[in-house]
């Protein structure tokens, strides 16, 4: 399912790549057309407003891939220990999805989308769909776009979608609400051990992949790690996160990241916490939808005359903006 396009008849192609049919786009995504699913994802992407009926012929789909989140600080091997576990996957026989969010310029919105370049051993693969994707200036390390997409891998088949992000500081955490395992990735010698005991991205690990492991100073960052993780409260049966090193450059510690994954994924089935994910990921994407219906209806009054009304009267006193809101409120409403 690589989405490479080869041997292919250009008038087909270019049917595809330029349909709106959802229907027939999802059909041929379920068979595993890459370019089916390439028009799908673009689609998402660009808010088209089909997007309801990609949605709908989807949902019947949702939920029958595993979704593993990968995150760390930049120059960890994210990318690369990513690339490995597809390999890993793969050897399985799973097929296998790739969403790799990249950082966009904020002048431009451009985006160079490196990773897919980094991935190249799987290009040809037809069992593996790689995108990269814009994070284009949304905040916490993955695109607005990107549940839907993941919805989109889900319906064509995917065993498992692997979501790499951006990489990201200590508070950009949106990757744990969307995948059912989330690996944060660590290095010795970047900062990483002392990060430990703050607040923010480490706090959303449930497996933590020290790669780099024949670098000075991982059995340090192991050590650190590891006792953070005592330092935390759990009741009886709840997960206590694993720590595995690895050199992904070389392929090393990757069957145990791997087996790291599965232990996780057997704790949630057991505890039903894989369904309390998965609604919880369900209400953040309905609540973000109905979000943006709002904001495009403000949008609209914008450029009417109520908003620059009730504006002029905060602007002068005569009304406090809680009032404003209300009062604004209740026209779109109404």
């Amino acid at each position: 399912m690589s989405e490479t396009v080869e041997n292919a008849p250009a008038a087909a192609v270019g049917s595809v790549r330029r349909s709106r049919d959802v229907p027939m786009l999802v059909e041929r995504a379920r068979a595993g057309d890459p370019r089916a699913v390439a028009r799908l994802i673009t689609l998402v992407e660009s808010g088209d407003e089909v997007l309801p009926q990609v949605a709908g012929a989807l949902a019947p789909y949702a939920g029958q891939a595993q979704v593993v989140g990968l995150t760390g600080s930049p120059g960890v091997g994210k990318s690369t220990t990513t690339n490995e576990l597809v390999r890993a996957l793969r050897a399985r026989g799973h097929r296998v999805g790739v969403l790799a969010i990249d950082p966009s310029s904020p002048f431009t919105g451009g985006a160079i989308l490196g990773d897919r370049v980094r991935m190249q051993d799987h290009a040809t693969d037809p069992g593996v769909y790689i995108r990269s994707m814009s994070s284009r200036g949304h905040l916490g390390g993955l695109s607005a776009a990107t549940p839907q997409a993941v919805r989109v891998l889900e319906g064509a088949g995917c065993d498992v979608v692997l979501v790499e992000t951006v990489g990201v500081g200590q508070a950009e955490v949106e990757v744990a609400s969307l995948a059912d395992t989330t690996l944060v990735l660590l290095a010795p010698g970047m900062g990483d051990a002392i990060q430990a005991v703050k607040a923010g991205i480490l706090e959303i690990a449930d497996v933590f992949v020290v790669n780099k492991a024949d670098r000075d100073g991982a059995d340090a960052t192991v050590r650190d790690i590891q006792g953070m993780i005592a330092l935390g409260e759990r009741g009886p049966g709840e997960w206590r996160p694993q720590v595995v090193r690895a050199i992904a450059a070389r392929g090393e510690g990757i069957d145990d990241i791997a087996a790291a994954i599965d232990k996780h994924r057997g704790w949630l089935e057991q505890h039903d916490e894989l369904r309390r994910r998965r609604e919880t990921r369900a209400a953040a994407e309905i609540e973000a939808i109905a979000l943006g219906v709002l904001r495009a209806r403000i949008g609209s009054l914008r450029d009417g005359t109520e908003l620059s009304t009730l504006a002029a009267k905060v602007a002068e006193g005569a009304i406090d903006p809680y009032a404003a809101a209300d009062e604004l409120l209740a026209q779109l409403g109404s």
